[in-house]
């Protein structure tokens, strides 16, 4: 699948979460792209009512589906949220501090980085910034721990929550 803004121009109506890892996002299109982002994450919403069952929190639990592809999933908790990606330009060098989105080590993670260009002081507020994202991927059912790794830099490693009680 094509993602919006990393191959296909932007226009080619399919629509991807941000990963961090494609272009910036042209300012005139900022509003738009909100758009977007609120109907991903209600038609995200529909898919987790239908498939819980009665009387469950769509938002406690990720679908079977956001299991299958976390990365996805994470970067649409994220934008949805109202944190700001990174991006990379055409050469793929880091032009914006932000998070980056990217597969764990496990199946069914996925890891986030704060990340930004040479001499933007991204580790400086790694910390604080990765912080800012834990409550917001808990509101939409994934649990997230902070982890320092090479070099000492700091990562959070999410995993969806885990169902509770009787389906």
């Amino acid at each position: 699948m094509t993602v919006r803004g990393e191959g296909d121009g932007g226009g080619g109506g399919v629509f991807e979460a941000a990963t961090g890892d494609g272009p910036p996002l042209p300012p005139a299109d900022a509003e738009q792209r909100s758009r977007e982002v609120r109907t991903a994450l209600d038609g995200l919403l529909q898919i987790r009512r239908l498939t819980l069952g009665r009387g469950g929190d769509p938002k406690a639990v990720p679908a079977d589906w956001e299991r299958r592809q976390p990365v996805r999933a994470v970067a649409l908790a994220l934008e949805s949220g109202g944190i700001t990606p990174s991006s990379v330009d055409a050469a793929g060098a880091r032009v914006s501090t932000g998070y980056r989105v990217r597969a764990g080590e496990r199946p069914g993670t996925a890891v986030v980085e704060w990340l930004g260009p040479p001499g933007s002081g991204a580790a400086r507020e790694e910390a604080e910034a990765l912080g800012a994202c834990v409550p917001v991927l808990a509101r939409l059912g994934w649990d997230a721990l902070l982890y320092k790794g090479p070099r000492g830099r700091r990562f959070l490693e999410a995993e969806p929550t885990e169902p509770t009680g009787p389906a």
